[in-house]
């Protein structure tokens, strides 16, 4: 018989209550249906905002964007860091047709997010639909140019709307303009065995994760063996995430992110990926090795890996800007990145154990 991949497996369940599983994968799927692309920090700000003070805590919002919590503890402080932001692009320039070119914002390729489905947003707050393109997008009538050119957001890629616009004028009468954010579908889907497919793994499932953790907190009444902080960066994509406004005292950043699933990787769908290195540097030996030790007197599905040559985090953030911090990174393994990408419910329940033994 085949094992229901939403319980708790018997070892877990004094560590993780199928209430918690239920209310991560709850925060998984709102946090989703939020357009978050760097900069655009207003609906997915106030919504964690809310979600934290209902649990009982006093969320503070930085200046720049983003979210802290104080979750409990005395000591060493230590700083959870979780980014909610995401890709996507703004409105470049409105054509003479009515479409609508693009720049992206972070690591989003044109060749990624053709055919995608899109809302945009407008100073104003309306919100309109639609998809993008190839210029002259029929096959039946493109040129072996047009046919063998990459898709490049500079020269043949665009946005069509899901209005009746045929000209300039026409979008601007819509309030849409240069700078507008463009949030692409998530098209969020978890499977009958587990598995869950979408746009944004990066890094919404350790949003989850580190909101079930602050939940598990308060509603158990428990208290860190650290103190210990939330952090929800809203620009980590674009390389500024956790540099600035954190609170005076700390010692030590542990970003969640993604674990990445591929060659030369220990990481797996199922597991939670200690991070010893990424692009730019190696994390914190005493922090990796406690991370690798913790993992496996829990006896978790874990593996040990170095992001490279393309991975950067806010603990990496943090550092660069000068801060002097110990850092580490833990997250769920993820099957691709920045496209559509997949990862498991085990992933996020052994991140979530390793999260929470971490600080016990």
């Amino acid at each position: 018989m085949k094992e229901n991949p939403f319980e708790i497996r018997k070892e877990f369940a004094d560590r993780m209550t199928e209430d918690d599983l239920d209310y991560l994968l709850r925060q998984l799927k709102a946090v989703m249906e939020i357009d978050s692309p760097s900069g655009y920090i207003p609906e997915i700000e106030d919504y964690l905002v809310r979600e934290l003070e209902d649990m009982g805590y006093a969320p503070v919002r930085l200046r720049k964007g983003g979210v802290q919590a104080f979750l409990g503890g005395q000591g060493n402080d230590a700083l959870v860091a979780a980014h909610a932001d995401t890709l996507g692009a703004v409105v470049r320039f409105v054509k003479p047709d009515g479409r609508l070119m693009l720049a992206p914002v972070g690591g989003l390729f044109a060749g990624h997010c053709e055919r995608e489905n899109v809302r945009v947003t407008t100073r104003d707050g309306r919100k309109y639909t639609g998809f993008i393109a190839r210029a002259n997008a029929s096959l039946h009538i493109q040129s072996e140019e047009e046919l063998a050119a990459k898709a490049d957001f500079t020269k043949n890629v665009e946005v069509v709307l899901d209005e009746d616009v045929q000209s300039e004028q026409d979008v601007r009468a819509l309030g849409v303009r240069a700078g507008d954010f463009v949030a692409l579908d998530p098209r969020y889907t978890v499977t009958g065995n587990g598995y869950i497919k979408s746009r944004f793994l990066d890094d919404k499932a350790a949003v989850a994760v580190l909101l079930a953790y602050a939940r598990h907190l308060k509603k158990n009444r428990l208290t860190p063996s650290r103190a210990v902080w939330a952090h929800f960066s809203l620009h980590e994509e674009i390389g500024h995430g956790a540099t600035g406004g954190l609170p005076e005292g700390l010692t030590e950043i542990l970003a969640m992110d993604m674990g990445c699933v591929g060659n030369f990787t220990e990481a797996g769908e199922k597991k939670v990926s200690v991070c010893a290195k990424d692009a730019s540097f190696p994390y914190h030996y005493d922090v990796v090795t406690k991370l690798i030790e913790t993992a496996e007197r829990e006896g978790l599905d874990y593996g040990v890996d170095v992001y490279y040559p393309h991975y950067g985090s806010d603990a990496n953030a943090a550092l660069r800007a000068g801060l002097d911090l110990r850092h580490g990174l833990i997250g769920p393994g993820v099957y691709g990145c920045h496209d559509y990408e997949r990862t498991h419910v085990e992933a996020l329940k052994n991140t979530f154990l390793l999260l929470k033994a971490y600080f016990a």
